[in-house]
């Protein structure tokens, strides 16, 4: 008996580690096959990858399970490949120089090479590291970086689910993605209870979890809301076809 926990218990722990990737699998696929990058909002991996190196920074001032800190690289790693497939997509469609260098707000976690976007991301690294070692018998300051890390990972799916609202429509957004979303957000929110890890991460999770609900809410809305425009279009069609 004792066999087959210690089995669930490291199976459940993997999918810890490697599940939160799943999920943009589809979205990388499809956006290898239509060369668009436009449906996927690259904030959603600012946002992640912004979590996961605060969650790490949090772990070296207080120690939570490695499980949590082996998913953060692994996450980290992942929104690196989404990044770098979504650069090399619009570079295709788009020329323009917008580096990191040119300190242009509008131009924000919208450059055009791959590699401003990983100075980026170690320049947060180094900061946060520094005023981490300085700071870490704080115990004020290492409540506040976990609650900024569980908080803005709580916001992951939120420039997604702005970028359908500010465009009405999910057109290049991967259902599958949002879908894995939601299964992985109420895995690891089970897991999270079950495991007695500190109440932020559940807070986290079902938060997670009501803004994905709400983003496939906005494939239905949206989908049907493009139906009856095509319907309209049609029959207004028609309509000119015959008086013509």
């Amino acid at each position: 008996m004792e066999f087959f926990v210690s089995l669930l218990t490291l199976g459940s722990q993997q999918a810890m580690i490697f599940g939160g990737a799943v999920p943009y699998i589809p979205q990388y696929l499809q956006i290898r096959k239509t060369k668009d990058a436009e449906g996927f909002s690259t904030f959603v991996c600012f946002v992640l990858s912004l979590a996961n190196i605060l969650r790490i920074l949090f772990w070296y001032g207080k120690r939570f399970e490695l499980t949590l800190l082996f998913q953060s690289i692994v996450m980290i790693a992942t929104m690196l490949v989404m990044l770098q497939l979504c650069v090399t997509t619009k570079r295709r469609k788009d020329t323009s120089e917008r580096r990191l260098w040119h300190f242009k707000f509008r131009y924000f976690w919208n450059w055009s090479h791959f590699s401003d976007y990983v100075m980026c991301l170690l320049l947060v690294s180094v900061l946060g590291a520094a005023a981490t070692w300085l700071l870490v018998r704080v115990p004020a300051y290492l409540e506040v970086l976990g609650f900024c890390s569980l908080f803005t990972e709580a916001m992951l799916g939120t420039p997604q689910l702005a970028r359908n609202f500010r465009h009405k429509s999910t057109k290049g957004m991967s259902v599958g993605m949002v879908c894995c979303w939601l299964s992985g957000d109420s895995f690891k929110t089970v897991f999270f209870i079950v495991r007695s890890s500190p109440v932020q991460f559940a807070i986290c999770g079902i938060i997670q979890i009501g803004v994905d609900i709400l983003i496939l809410l906005q494939v239905f809305v949206y989908r049907e809301r493009s139906f009856v425009t095509l319907v309209t279009k049609s029959k207004e069609q028609n309509i000119s076809n015959n008086y013509a």
